[in-house]
């Protein structure tokens, strides 16, 4: 596995450094330290930091190295990853105040726009990486999302949680919340959200992560951190999907934007599959002619996921 992390001497940097470090060693991953400075008489002073932040990755044994380029933030990370291919990249974010919650820059936000890999935010005050939040709708087309999560949790022992947020029905479907909330039953099911959430659970297991299923009604942003707020997560896992269109770029939805502006522990920016917007595509397809064809609609479901960046 191959890790890029960035850094630019700061405070934000050296998280950065510290949170890819705890990553690295476990996943005895081929990493380089980016640095960026803005003048090129800026690079020796920014080398000296950047080769104090290198002992920590050292000691975690990550295979290091350390490049330092001048110029533009985002354009230099944007030629680094496409130079070389980066299964993860660790970037920080700055706090607005001492109280308030992280702003991450726009700077930040076009890094996660532009770059290929899954971006991986320093935020917050984290410990450890114990225990992960996948913000997923159950769609079957996240499978490299959720093959990540797995990856990086089992290098550190972490548990997942994948969160699935459906909109809250009419109080006549109350026994229908009942059942899609009695996780036991609705991974018996075979509704889609039950195969596909069983089929990620299986997935998380099989490498060794201890998984479970969460479903909660209401709006999506509103549950989201409402579970945030009720169990204690080290890592939120969210996405974001590809434009269409010639030129490369990522498309972050309220979602993930929330979370990134909000959250007070690291966010990972998880990317579809290749056959995401095909698969996407198709089921839009089908289901125009499906609700030609049913005269009884049951509720709407409204879902993020993992790789759409709703």
């Amino acid at each position: 596995m191959k890790i890029l992390i960035c850094s630019d001497g700061t405070p934000q940097g050296e998280s950065a450094t510290r949170l890819g470090g705890v990553l690295a060693g476990p996943l005895h991953a081929a990493t380089t330290l980016l640095g960026i400075a803005e003048k090129p008489e800026d690079e020796p002073s920014l080398r000296e930091a950047l080769e104090r932040e290198a002992g920590s990755l050292r000691a975690a044994g990550a295979s290091l190295e350390i490049v330092v380029n001048t110029g533009e933030q985002v354009r230099q990370i944007v030629d680094q990853t496409t130079k070389t291919k980066y299964e993860l990249v660790v970037i920080g974010a700055r706090r607005i105040d001492s109280t308030g919650p992280y702003w991450p820059s726009e700077k930040t936000y076009e890094v996660i726009k532009s770059i290929s890999p899954p971006v991986l935010v320093a935020i917050g005050e984290w410990a450890q990486l114990k225990h992960f939040l996948g913000c997923t709708g159950g769609k079957e087309f996240i499978e490299e999302a959720v093959e990540l999560t797995g990856k990086l949790a089992a290098a550190v022992s972490a548990s997942v949680t994948l969160l699935h947020v459906m909109a809250e029905p009419p109080a006549i479907y109350a026994d229908l919340v009942r059942m899609e909330e009695d996780v036991e039953r609705l991974l018996e099911s075979k509704s889609e959200l039950g195969l596909t959430g069983r089929r990620q659970k299986h997935d998380l297991e099989k490498v060794g992560v201890t998984a479970g299923v969460r479903v909660r009604h209401g709006l999506v942003v509103d549950q989201v951190f409402a579970e945030v707020r009720e169990q204690s997560y080290d890592l939120i896992v969210t996405g974001s999907s590809q434009a269409r269109g010639l030129v490369r770029h990522y498309i972050m939805g309220d979602l993930t934007r929330s979370i990134l502006n909000h959250a007070n522990c690291p966010v990972l920016v998880a990317r579809p599959g290749e056959g995401a917007r095909a698969k996407s595509l198709w089921r839009a397809v089908r289901n125009v002619f499906a609700s030609h064809g049913n005269s009884v609609k049951g509720p709407v479901v409204q879902q993020p996921c993992l790789s759409d960046g709703q």
